[in-house]
C-alpha cells in the first residue's frame, strides 16, 4: 500500500495544509529567534521562564515542521496531531484578539481554521487512508 501511496499524487488540499504547516513552523521559528534577542538583551527577567518558553517555541516549530513532512508521507496517524496543533492555534489567535494585536488574532484564527479543514476533508482523507 505505501508504493501505491507514493505512485499518486497527493491532493491539492492536503499539499496546501502541509505548506500552511511549513508555514506556521517558519513562524514559530521566527519567534523563538526574537525571543532570543529578547533573552539576551532583556534588562531584568526571570531565567527559568524565558529558557523554558525559547525552549518551548523552538520545539512547537521543529514538531509542527515534521508533522507537516509525515503529512506529506501520508501517514495516517499525523492527522490528530496536526489536528491539535490547529486548535492550540486557534486558541492562540483567540487569546490575541483579547489582548491585541487583534489583526494577529483573527489571522492565527482563521490560520488554524483555514489548515484544520483542509487536513480533514474529504480528498485529504482519502490520500491518508482514512475512510
Amino acid at each position: 500500500m505505501t508504493s501505491e501511496k507514493s505512485a499518486v499524487a497527493n491532493p491539492t488540499s492536503l499539499t496546501a495544509a502541509v505548506w500552511l504547516l511549513y508555514l506556521e513552523a517558519i513562524g514559530l521559528a521566527g519567534l523563538t529567534v526574537y525571543l532570543i534577542v529578547r533573552d539576551l538583551t532583556a534588562e531584568s527577567l526571570q531565567v527559568g521562564v524565558a529558557i523554558s518558553l525559547t525552549v518551548m517555541t523552538a520545539v512547537a516549530a521543529v514538531v509542527v515542521f515534521f508533522l507537516g513532512r509525515t503529512l506529506v508521507r501520508r501517514a495516517r496517524g499525523a492527522r490528530g496531531p496536526a489536528i491539535v496543533v490547529q486548535l492550540f492555534v486557534i486558541a492562540s489567535g483567540g487569546f490575541l484578539v483579547q489582548v491585541d494585536p487583534v489583526w494577529l488574532g483573527v489571522l492565527l484564527m482563521v490560520l488554524g481554521v483555514l489548515t484544520g479543514v483542509l487536513i480533514v476533508v474529504p480528498p485529504s482523507t482519502r490520500a491518508l487512508g482514512i475512510d
